[in-house]
């Protein structure tokens, strides 16, 4: 992983399919969990300011929407969320690849629902575009546990570092004595209390 220190300064978020419909299908994290690191990355990008870029397949189908909480949280990117009509690796919608391209970050913090699916195959694509990828990787699930770690296997020996939330949000906020850091240590604390 890049410098802890200055990682946030050129990284954006990308958040893939976290639709309760999807969500409902996960197997290999339990979907409490999953939806609270996926809330607890976004209420992060927030407070730092990073680039959050929102997609979704087929909202209108057994997919279903967008968790509500996005939102609330980050109301601007889910106005422009990408609404892809079921295009499996995100990274093949050119308005999702524009999107991420007009991010201008070379440092993409990847989270999506499935692993297996949603998540492993524009990983792979922007590993091969030369990005640095770092996948949140309980900040989604798949299935059964056999294909989340056939997935996560395929990301990390392709190149993408693997990360949980807390480790991730801790690495962001490199100092919880700085502003960013102490909002980020009430996030963390306010979320795994609940």
């Amino acid at each position: 992983m890049t410098d802890q220190r200055t990682l946030w300064r050129d990284a954006a978020v990308l958040l893939i399919d976290h639709q309760v419909g999807t969500m409902s299908w996960v197997r290999s994290t339990p979907f409490e969990e999953m939806k609270r690191n996926a809330l607890m990355l976004a209420k992060t990008a927030k407070i730092l300011k990073l680039p959050v870029v929102l997609t979704s397949s087929m909202e209108d189908h057994a997919q279903g929407p967008l968790l509500n909480e996005l939102a609330e949280i980050l109301p601007e990117a889910f106005q422009a969320r990408i609404l892809r009509a079921g295009i499996v690796n995100a990274m093949h919608d050119k308005h999702f690849a524009a999107a991420v391209k007009a991010t201008n970050r070379k440092t993409l913090i990847v989270a999506g629902v499935t692993n297996d699916v949603c998540t492993v195959y524009p990983t792979l694509t922007l590993l091969e575009q030369g990005y640095t990828v770092i996948v949140v990787a309980d900040a989604g699930g798949s299935p059964g546990k056999m294909a989340d770690d056939l997935a996560l296997d395929r990301m990390a020996r392709a190149g993408a570092t693997l990360v949980g939330t807390n480790q991730l949000l801790a690495g962001l906020a490199g100092d919880w004595s700085t502003p960013e850091g102490t909002q980020i240590v009430e996030v963390l604390s306010a979320t795994l209390q609940a």
